[in-house]
């Protein structure tokens, strides 16, 4: 990819460390050691995004509603709480780069791990019919989080890797459904756990993780991301729009993306399966070579509601992670 096309020019004058470090290693292929790349990366931690996730952390225990205590490292607010919890930050924060190890990062992770390895928590899960109806996404996120981290030494995070790959579906995912006629995974309880798996297979090289996230892939692949596999139906107008975050929900991009973290993953990119996906992407990119939003999970700081996030992500004109993440996917297909 060139360095004059206009996205690409357009993120390299981000204000976010984050978006410039990305486009300079991902998609420009300089190398993290290189002079203008070494400078966003040690800038990262400084980009407003960054700092915004991780201010307003606790230093002493606090009280959750499951009467478990949490210790340093939260916000005040169970880790689940949309979109201000720790686990939410966290997943936002593995994704602008923040460094493994960072001392904050790991202390809210660590509130997270209490909570998903809680009897409170591990108690309400329950097998139906053979099939654990979980809302995986929750340890899905949590698995790349802190796999992201370097924390898998840590025996609760290979805890939810075993965990996840015991409660995966036959068809490949993963579903809360608790109805017993419910036999079909849900595409928004399995591709965070996908991620995580992805993810735990980077860090420690284990092939059961892997095999497992090769099968969720072939789920997604088999619906061509967002078809019905009886009709070839549209399953979900919203899942073709593009948004960001997308935290628990999915959409065609955010599928791409996942599947792009393969291992060896030119082989998915290039699948016939995905390339309709692929189309709708390149078609969505704007006059001014960018990507715009087109729907929202989160509510701008300062409302008094519900999903209110901390952070702005941008929701007018074109957006910066999905611009990154459309030419992140385009360019792993060969399409750039």
């Amino acid at each position: 990819m060139k360095r004059d096309d206009p996205a690409i020019h357009w993120l390299l004058d981000s204000t976010d460390p984050s978006v410039r470090y990305f486009t300079l290693t991902e998609l420009l292929e300089a190398t993290s050691h290189s002079h203008e790349a070494a400078a966003a990366l040690n800038k990262i931690l400084d980009g407003p995004r960054v700092k915004a996730l991780i201010a307003g952390q606790h230093g002493g225990p606090q009280k959750s509603k499951d009467s478990f205590a949490i210790h340093t490292g939260g916000y005040g607010v169970h880790p689940y709480k949309k979109w201000d919890g720790a686990h939410w930050r966290l997943v936002s924060l593995v994704e602008l780069g923040i460094p493994a190890r960072e001392p904050r990062a790991v202390a809210a992770a660590d509130q997270v791990l209490q909570w998903l390895t809680s009897d409170f928590h591990r108690d309400k899960i329950k097998a139906i019919d053979d099939r654990t109806r979980r809302c995986a996404s929750q340890e899905g996120n949590a698995l790349a989080v802190c796999s992201r981290l370097g924390l898998t030494h840590d025996p609760r995070v290979r805890y939810l890797a075993e965990s996840l790959i015991a409660w995966q579906w036959p068809d490949g995912g993963w579903n809360c459904d608790k109805h017993p006629e419910a036999n079909h995974s849900s595409f928004y309880e399995s591709l965070s756990p996908m991620w995580g798996l992805i993810e735990y297979h980077r860090a420690t090289g284990d092939e059961a993780a892997l095999h497992a996230a090769q099968r969720t892939a072939e789920l997604f692949l088999n619906h061509r991301l967002f078809r019905s596999t009886t009709t070839g139906d549209v399953i979900d107008p919203e899942w073709l729009k593009l948004h960001y975050p997308l935290y628990w929900h999915y959409d065609i991009l955010q599928a791409l993306v996942m599947l792009s973290r393969l291992p060896d993953a030119g082989s998915e990119m290039r699948d016939e399966r995905v390339q309709e996906a692929l189309d709708i992407i390149e078609e969505k990119r704007q006059p001014d070579g960018c990507w715009k939003a087109e729907g929202f999970y989160w509510v701008p700081i300062g409302k008094r509601t519900s999903n209110v996030d901390v952070v702005d992500w941008g929701r007018r004109g074109p957006n910066e992670m999905i611009t990154l993440n459309a030419l992140r996917v385009l360019t792993a297909a060969g399409r750039w």
